[in-house]
């Protein structure tokens, strides 16, 4: 692994890193053009559709001919990003599993605050199930707020009696609004793209007045049992660093299968930087074996 790129990726991103006296207009711009500069691969279409109601892009790989579907989150701490933006990385998750993503276009805050992209995530879930995809076929996968709603959803749907899918796939999760863990200062000098101060300037256009520590808000204080097998991942230069680790130790002691991986000296969601950066591809491709076991097995005991 170099050290070269994960410095020249440390400089990209300290000049592309959200202020946190940014307005929502100006963040969502600024995510934009960093996520738009990486073109799609040229065997990836994006189709737009529906799920459940909930405004989808569909995602596929030319020479996959999948049975298996991820379910995708995308980040942007609730305001920002969108299905299509996260196409290029939810594509990656894709490939490595042989599966169609379908990545889910839930409504943004401050416009559509807290419960509206809970109910946006579980109302697409139910549509795919609805559509006749067995829940040992699905598999979730998502990054930083995407990663926290993907397991807040696997969280209601447990709680309103829905079969839950084969496993799921979190970078780097923003799992805690209350940003209450301790690599918020002892990552922040680390962290070339977020500070506390920007997540913090977010927070309340989501909350909207709720308590941050809502289960579905900050699954960090759900109680996961019975929950799929989780894996996380993050880099060891983010201020959410113990957000993947007290959801893994969450997990651990709710009896839930969890992969803890942490690749050091890397940034959030270091995965989406894949071409330029050997361990994010590396980390993808774990991930993707993972996943793939975790499908296969389910099959096995389901044929």
């Amino acid at each position: 692994m170099s050290a070269e790129q994960r410095e020249t990726l440390d400089a990209i991103l300290r000049q592309s890193g959200f202020p946190a006296d940014a307005d929502v207009a100006e963040q969502r711009r600024l995510l934009r053009e960093l996520l738009s500069g990486q073109p799609l691969p040229g065997d990836v279409t994006v189709t737009a559709g529906t799920l459940g109601g909930v405004p989808t892009a569909e995602i596929t790989v030319d020479g996959v001919e999948p049975r298996h579907v991820v379910l995708y989150f995308h980040g942007g701490v609730y305001v920002m990003g969108d299905a299509f933006l996260a196409a290029e990385l939810a594509s990656q998750v894709g490939r490595r599993t042989q599966a169609r993503v379908i990545s889910v276009d839930y409504r943004l805050a401050p416009e559509h605050p807290y419960p509206a992209a809970v109910g946006d995530a579980l109302a697409a879930y139910q549509g795919l199930l609805d559509s006749g995809i067995a829940p040992a076929d699905i598999v979730f996968a998502g990054e930083s707020a995407g990663g926290g709603l993907a397991v807040a959803t696997l969280v209601n749907a447990r709680d309103h009696g829905l079969p839950l899918p084969a496993a799921a796939f979190v970078m780097s999760p923003y799992a805690d609004l209350t940003l209450a863990g301790p690599s918020m200062e002892s990552r922040r000098d680390a962290d070339p793209l977020l500070s506390p101060e920007a997540l913090q300037a977010r927070v309340a256009d989501y909350t909207a007045g709720r308590d941050a520590a809502l289960e579905l808000i900050s699954p960090i204080f759900a109680d996961l049992s019975g929950l799929p097998p989780l894996i996380i991942q993050a880099g060891g230069h983010e201020v959410l660093l113990d957000d993947a680790v007290r959801l893994a130790q969450r997990a651990v002691i709710a009896d839930v299968q969890v992969t803890l991986d942490i690749t050091p000296g890397v940034p959030h969601v270091f995965q989406a930087y894949h071409p330029i950066l050997d361990e994010a591809a590396a980390a993808l491709d774990r991930a993707g074996e993972l996943l793939s076991a975790h499908l296969f097995s389910t099959e096995r005991v389901t044929a």
